[in-house]
């Protein structure tokens, strides 16, 4: 397939992402918001033991529909697979808001979802298009600014639209800003056409489905909804342990693979998926745990959790758009994943001595270290599996580091949580918060330590200033030298 993009000016690439960018934030958006809509959903259409469905179904449909999207992209065209799932959101967005019971707020959250799978992909891969790879770091940046948008704006956004119009505009809030992004990237997106003869792999995508479910719900359900020997966690590892052989056969027979195989075979694509479930892991355990320490042993405010994630969040945006610059100046990339993975080290090291004494300023410190590494390395992540690939994976590429890191995320809440709990049980209430933040902070270090190995076996590739993107990465052991 040969694109039909051109280099672009830096101001007309930039107008052209402001759309897309909108849509990504949507998605992102949605499950910050809808949470703090929960106590209020419940209240009126009752359900109670339902509840954690409806945030539940949209993480896993988002997971599950990710890759395929990302690979539909490369088959049929990005401009008019990222509309499609910008309409299927909205579809989703609308009929949420107008559900009449639980049954059907979880039955639309999940198209809700299937629409969010397309949004993170699609950026991801329309930048990789649009966009030289010496110049893309700049632009990846913004989808980390999107992302700390998200976390902190979320949360406000949520509380006030609840308790000014009701829980229902939660969901059709996404209606008109939804409706912009669309006409916006209908107007300005020109890119490649459907690749001819191309086929969808439906065993595939049907086996990736049913997997990915499977391990989604076994970080959701193990040890906390269910026991680990109950009948439904067994029942879902058990489908797991089927469902990712058989789909990693079929990917070795499909002419079309969902996930190509031969792309772990390149060495920088194997150890950037590593690094992306491991920081996966530990950006959504600091997330969801930090802001408990704050309020229930800092005494913070719960009214505005959002806030509380600034220290982190900060960090984060000045760091992904400084990396950026950097790399588009010297081409070189290696550097940010090591100085990452050591931050996050270092920061969840710090994070793992804090106690009941720890003040707030020194708390801000140690989480900004954090952010710091998560803005060094995150969108990294990204750009290294698209330079390792061709242009017509480079959707599948960025598919797949967006599920590893969702994956991760998933699977290092699930065992947080487990750490967290059983700490809270052995100790007093202010003790137990105490020791659980220190516990799960001390696996973080662990899991950082992993990603930080791993980017120091990578190869660093030179990136070419303009045109499509540069060649995959050698296999072999001995870097390949700078131009």
């Amino acid at each position: 397939m040969t694109s039909t993009t051109t280099a672009q000016a830096p101001r007309t690439v930039r107008w052209i992402l402001l759309g897309v960018m909108l849509a990504m934030l949507l998605g992102m958006l949605d499950n910050m918001i809808v949470g703090t809509a929960m106590p209020t959903i419940v209240r009126e259409l009752g359900g109670l033991d339902r509840l954690s469905w409806v945030v539940s179904a949209y993480t896993l449909a988002t997971a599950a529909s990710t890759p395929i999207w990302a690979k539909l992209g490369d088959l049929f065209g990005r401009k008019n697979n990222f509309l499609a799932s910008i309409a299927i959101f909205l579809v989703g967005s609308g009929l949420s808001g107008a559900a009449q019971n639980m049954d059907q707020l979880i039955g639309f959250r999940v198209l809700q979802g299937i629409g969010a799978g397309g949004l993170a992909a699609g950026a991801f891969a329309i930048i990789g298009e649009l966009i030289p790879p010496r110049e893309r770091a700049k632009y990846m940046g913004m989808t980390a600014s999107v992302m700390a948008l998200a976390t902190i704006g979320g949360p406000l956004v949520g509380g006030f639209v609840t308790d000014h119009l009701g829980w229902r505009w939660a969901f059709y809030l996404n209606l008109p800003l939804g409706l912009v992004a669309f006409v916006w990237c209908q107007a300005t997106l020109h890119l490649t056409a459907r690749r001819p003869g191309a086929k969808i792999d439906f065993p595939g995508a049907a086996l990736l489905t049913v997997t990915i479910s499977a391990l989604v719900l076994l970080a959701t359900w193990g040890g906390s909804q269910y026991a680990w020997g109950s009948p439904q966690v067994l029942t879902v590892i058990a489908i797991a342990a089927v469902g990712l052989p058989a789909f990693l056969w079929s990917q070795t027979r499909a002419p079309e693979p969902i996930i190509p195989l031969s792309l772990f075979a390149n060495r920088n694509f194997a150890l950037i998926s590593v690094v992306s479930v491991m920081v996966g892991a530990a950006m959504f355990g600091a997330t969801s745990f930090l802001p408990l320490f704050q309020q229930t042993v800092q005494g913070a405010s719960a009214s505005n959790s959002g806030l509380l994630l600034l220290p982190m969040m900060v960090p984060i945006i000045v760091v992904s758009q400084l990396a950026g610059r950097i790399m588009s100046k010297t081409g070189r990339y290696k550097v940010f994943p090591i100085a990452g993975g050591a931050l996050l080290t270092a920061g969840s090291v710090a994070l793992a001595t804090m106690g009941a004494d720890t003040s707030r300023f020194t708390a801000g410190v140690y989480m900004a270290m954090l952010g710091a590494g998560l803005g060094f390395v995150m969108q990294m992540t990204v750009l290294i599996a698209q330079n390792s690939v061709e242009m017509k994976d480079i959707g599948a590429a960025s598919g797949v580091q967006t599920l590893f890191r969702t994956l991760g995320g998933s699977f290092g809440v699930a065992l947080f949580g487990a750490l967290f709990n059983r700490q809270v049980h052995g100790h007093e209430h202010l003790a137990g918060v105490t020791a659980g933040i220190d516990s799960i902070f001390t696996w973080s270090t662990g899991l950082c330590a992993v990603a930080l190995i791993a980017a120091l076996f990578l190869v660093e590739v030179p990136l070419r200033q303009a045109g499509p993107p540069a060649a995959p990465a050698p296999r072999a052991e001995v870097p390949v030298p700078q131009r």
